[in-house]
């Protein structure tokens, strides 16, 4: 079973806006998707969509089988929300939010005390359990929010932003846990984003979105095979004699070279020591998802 299957789905708001234009795609339980694209490219009210919060205009989507339009209180069952700026309950404690949003859930009081310390410690969160919300950082109140939408063991988790106002080291853990999530446990992560940096090291596979569109899907490698012909082979030598007609110096004073496929390295690396350089650095330079989207967007 898909864990989400989109076909042809729109969304157009009162006013005639067109946040969500023809989306299809669909992908499995398991992995880490990176929903990519800037403010007001469609992300959310595509998250709205999937999770029923919103009627599509056209076009149906599936959410391990269930459609959310019709059953949402299923869907909502099956799936975790976390959202930029998390919202709960200043005046309780963090474990008494989270056995607060437990018992949304139908779960027990026993349970729901059981899990919130369990998902407390598995965010770093066990030492500020009993203070107040009011007193966390903005850092971890986003903790508590991945804390609070893990409470019902969802299978997918759909994280906006999950690690805003977070520190390198907390953002470091987050996406630790993600992968461990999709890893170890088959749950499947939906992660709205428009750092693509930060998806790049996270994510296993890309929708890149622009004005409501879908502009690519894939893969890196995917991607990157069918927007760029190579990469760039760049290296910190002297003493260069001989060298292939390709390598230019660059401005940090290494040479570079365009390179089809990494098999061509050594050939070039091999006629540069024959001609006595030395050799510091081989580097191969491959597109990033910056690259991907900046050359999609300019595409189009």
């Amino acid at each position: 079973m898909q864990a989400i299957d989109i076909e042809h789905l729109s969304k157009t708001y009162a006013g005639g806006q067109k946040a969500v234009r023809d989306l299809s795609f669909t992908f499995g339980e398991g992995e880490v998707f990176g929903f990519l694209g800037p403010n007001g490219a469609g992300k959310t009210t595509t998250v709205k969509l999937l999770t029923g919060m919103l009627t599509p205009t056209s076009g149906r989507c599936r959410i391990l089988g269930i459609d959310p339009a019709a059953q949402p209180e299923q869907v909502h069952a099956l799936c975790g929300v976390v959202t930029e700026h998390a919202q709960m309950y200043d005046t309780l404690t963090g474990l008494e939010n989270l056995q607060f949003f437990a018992s949304l859930y139908g779960t027990g009081p026993e349970q729901s005390l059981a899990r919130a310390r369990e998902v407390l410690q598995l965010l770093r969160l066990e030492d500020a359990a009993d203070q107040k919300l009011a007193t966390y950082s903005s850092g971890m109140r986003q903790r508590l929010s991945l804390a609070r939408c893990l409470m019902h063991r969802p299978r997918i988790l759909f994280l906006d932003e999950p690690t805003a106002a977070l520190d390198p080291e907390s953002v470091q853990n987050v996406n630790q846990l993600i992968q461990n999530l999709a890893q170890s446990e088959g749950i499947t992560i939906f992660l709205c984003t428009h750092q693509l940096r930060y998806a790049q090291e996270i994510c296993t596979r890309y929708g890149l979105m622009s004005h409501g569109r879908l502009l690519a899907l894939g893969t890196l490698n995917e991607l990157r095979a069918r927007l760029f012909s190579h990469s760039t082979l760049r290296i910190r030598a002297s003493h260069i004699q001989e060298a292939p007609q390709a390598l230019k110096p660059d401005a940090d004073g290494c040479f570079t070279m365009p390179i089809a496929c990494e098999e061509k390295v050594p050939e070039v690396v091999r006629q540069l020591v024959q001609s006595g350089a030395h050799i510091y650095e081989v580097e191969i330079i491959r597109p990033t998802l910056e690259d991907i989207y900046f050359s999609l967007t300019k595409e189009r």
